[in-house]
Formats: structure tokens, C-alpha cells, sequence
């Protein structure tokens, strides 16, 4: 398959197969809000959450909401809402680039065992808060939680080898999508990843500690994560 370059490409020339070899040379797609044609990116420098225990950092405050259990968070329970909330979400900016085929190759992609989401859920009254485990399976446990409870948060990305590729994150509720934050890195931590790619600083990331690399330090660390790490 050919590499993606810098050029855009059409709705129908973009497949879950492009997308991963995309990212395995440094590249994502973003589309334009105004065509929706798709373009590749590969910015320098390239924004990365450190998984060490001294890099991500954690506020006070933050780290009392996460202990709270104010939210129960879940992962790969509500891909498709998760990322159909970001897309609205971003529908708000003046840049849209989460479009219709955007959204229909990364639920291919999640289909397939890649793209993966955590979801943070607010009880309906009446139901006692707490944390379910993110990494449970239990057979119904997500679909209970959607009946009794709002989805208020949640991200989504994209596992190879030790490197997850964080595209998007929303919330409806205060610090909703930060505690899928913490909840992600530390599953990732507990799955032995290398990489935490986050494409760009941005305000809501700068707290938790975001460095930036240069493109050719960012190539070497994606090259050694892809070939480590356990399965999501």
C-alpha cells in the first residue's frame, strides 16, 4: 500500500488500512470543515503525554474528582457515541474535521479491535456514584450503565503496538473528559505502552503535563513503542 503523503484524498480513497500505515510513518487524517476532503498531518513538533510517573501530572483537585468516583468509567462501551459527541463538539469550531467519513472508518477501525474509547458516565438519581473498573467485561455491564445512567464525557484513539493516538475528547460535565484522561494513562501505564501521542498542545492539555517533540525524536520514540506493549 502506498504511504500517505501531504496531498488530500478522497472520501472513497480513505480506508482503516490507510489510516494505520498513516500512522505508523507519523501521519493522521484531519478533514476540511468546508469539503470535507481529507488531508494528512504531521506536525513538528509533535504533542505527547509522558506515561512516567514524574511527567503526567495530576492536580490536586483533579485527583480528588478521580478518587471521588463522582464518574463511573468504562472503555469500548459507547464507541460510536463517544465519537459522534466529539464530532458535535467540534462542529462548534471553526475547523470541523471529524467528518461523516471520518467517522465511518474509525468505527471500522474500533470494529476491528484498534480504535478504542473511554466513556465517563454521571448516575441517574437515585443511583449511588463509583468507579467500575475500565478494563471490566463483564457481558451487559456498559449496556446497564447506559440505561442508568448519562454519557458526560469521554475520548477516543487509536491502539498499535505500545503507542496510543488520542484524536478526540468531550464533556458535558465538569472535569468529565480529565478523568478519562487519568483513566487512560494509567491503563496504558498497566499495559506496558511506550507512546501517548497526542498531535497538538493545546490549553486543556498543557496541565497535564504535555511536552513536545521534535519530528525526528518523535520518530524514533514511535518506531520503538510500535514494537512494544501488550494488547489494549
Amino acid at each position: 500500500m502506498a504511504e500517505p503523503d501531504s496531498s488530500d484524498c478522497r472520501d472513497d480513497e480513505l480506508t482503516p488500512e490507510l489510516v494505520v500505515r498513516a500512522y505508523c510513518v507519523g501521519a493522521f487524517p484531519m478533514a476540511d470543515g468546508r469539503d470535507g476532503e481529507v488531508g494528512w498531518y504531521s506536525p513538528d513538533p509533535r504533542a505527547v503525554i509522558p506515561l512516567e510517573d514524574d511527567g503526567f501530572k495530576v492536580s490536586r483537585s483533579l485527583g480528588k474528582r478521580v478518587r471521588s468516583g463522582c464518574y463511573r468509567v468504562t472503555m469500548d462501551r459507547a464507541f460510536e457515541e463517544v465519537i459522534q459527541a466529539c464530532a458535535q463538539r467540534r462542529a462548534c469550531d471553526a475547523d470541523t474535521w471529524i467528518s461523516p467519513k471520518i467517522l465511518e472508518v474509525y468505527n471500522e477501525l474500533h470494529r476491528g479491535g484498534l480504535a478504542h474509547s473511554v466513556e465517563a458516565w454521571a448516575p441517574a438519581p437515585g443511583n449511588s456514584p463509583g468507579s467500575s473498573s475500565p478494563g471490566s467485561s463483564g457481558e451487559g455491564a456498559g449496556s446497564k450503565l447506559c440505561e442508568s445512567g448519562e454519557l458526560v464525557g469521554g475520548l477516543y484513539g487509536v491502539a498499535l503496538g505500545g503507542v496510543f493516538f488520542g484524536e478526540s475528547m468531550f464533556h458535558r460535565a465538569t472535569d468529565a473528559s480529565k478523568v478519562c484522561l487519568v483513566a487512560v494513562v494509567e491503563h496504558l501505564r498497566r499495559r506496558g505502552f511506550g507512546l501517548l501521542d497526542v498531535q497538538f498542545v493545546n490549553p486543556h492539555l498543557e496541565q497535564f503535563g504535555v511536552v513536545e517533540l521534535s519530528r525526528d525524536e518523535y520518530m524514533d520514540r514511535l518506531e520503538e513503542a510500535l514494537r512494544g506493549g501488550d494488547r489494549w
